[in-house]
């Protein structure tokens, strides 16, 4: 029992994919889960799923704001917030906006996080651009 890993979770592959020998879903494990879930966290905007409305965080809403402090502070705190209320196998330590190009619609969400179950620091960087509508 001392040598046991904890359990840390699996889930499905985003977006879904399927094994063609084995005729079963995709599946990501422990960090990459983690990871899958934070894409998937940062992408929703609030109202999307019909069953959990209020899942997600909506940065769409920000894209077009001027990105001066109070804006990368309100995003940080968003990020922040649906980490806390949405991803309990983590503790996000820190979250970083980079701005550098947000000139052409871009910034980059780095979280320094710690897996609760194994108490190991990983981190993510997110990069959000919106390019609907456009030839990107």
């Amino acid at each position: 029992m001392e040598n046991e890993t904890p359990y840390i979770g699996i889930g499905w592959s985003f977006p879904p994919s399927f094994n063609s020998y084995s005729n079963k879903v995709e599946m990501t494990t422990e960090d990459d889960d983690i990871k899958g879930c934070l894409e998937i966290i940062l992408t929703t905007k609030l109202g999307e799923r019909v069953l959990r409305p209020l899942f997600g965080c909506d940065l769409t809403i920000k894209v077009f704001e001027a990105m001066n402090s109070t804006q990368v502070n309100m995003i940080k705190n968003m990020v922040e917030q649906c980490i806390l209320l949405h991803e309990p196998r983590i503790d996000a330590e820190k979250v970083h906006i980079n701005t550098n190009n947000a000139f052409v619609g871009i910034f980059y969400v780095h979280i320094d996080y710690k897996i609760r179950a194994t108490n190991s620091r990983r981190n993510i960087v997110f990069p959000f651009y919106l390019n609907e509508g456009t030839d990107l």
